[in-house]
């Protein structure tokens, strides 16, 4: 009877890990510039991770991977040196199909385009930002372009 309870407790145990997702992650390692622009949609990789709680980010692939099926709340922002060539933007995309998007364009000053979703998501759901063809997007030190997501409840 004790190694059921003990089983029962670890289960639970698990079940309470696993229900706790969220990360945060801002685009450069290190440094400072743009990336892009390019030809065609480029996924984004955010490398600096400051929070991965659950480890269901991934920042060599920038794929957010749903360990739950559940409720997520994703947010973006992105920053840009206005240019008269090349717009500052990115589409959030789930399982390859384009989501919501943050695109801004002007010749001169800087742009701050952000987005949000909450989006319900099966197990193995898989969620990242794809820039923009012929965009440029800036980070630095200063962490201006972010990607953050987030477990709101299961289901």
């Amino acid at each position: 009877m004790a190694n059921s309870t003990e089983n029962h407790v670890e289960v639970l145990r698990r079940e309470g890990e696993v229900k706790r997702v969220a990360f945060s992650a801002s685009l450069l390692a290190s440094g400072a510039g743009n990336t892009g622009p390019f030809n065609t949609q480029t996924p984004l990789v955010f490398r600096h991770v400051v929070a991965n709680i659950g480890n269901a980010y991934n920042p060599n692939t920038g794929f957010f991977i749903a360990p739950v099926r559940g409720a997520y709340h994703f947010e973006f922002y992105l920053y840009g040196h206005g240019h008269a060539s090349h717009p500052t933007g990115a589409v959030l995309v789930k399982n390859g199909d384009p989501i919501f998007i943050a695109y801004e364009h002007q010749a001169s000053y800087s742009v701050n385009p952000s987005n949000g979703v909450t989006l319900l998501l099966e197990i193995g759901d898989v969620v990242f930002l794809r820039q923009w063809q012929n965009s440029r997007i800036y980070d630095s030190q200063n962490r201006h372009t972010t990607f953050s997501g987030r477990l709101l409840f299961t289901m």
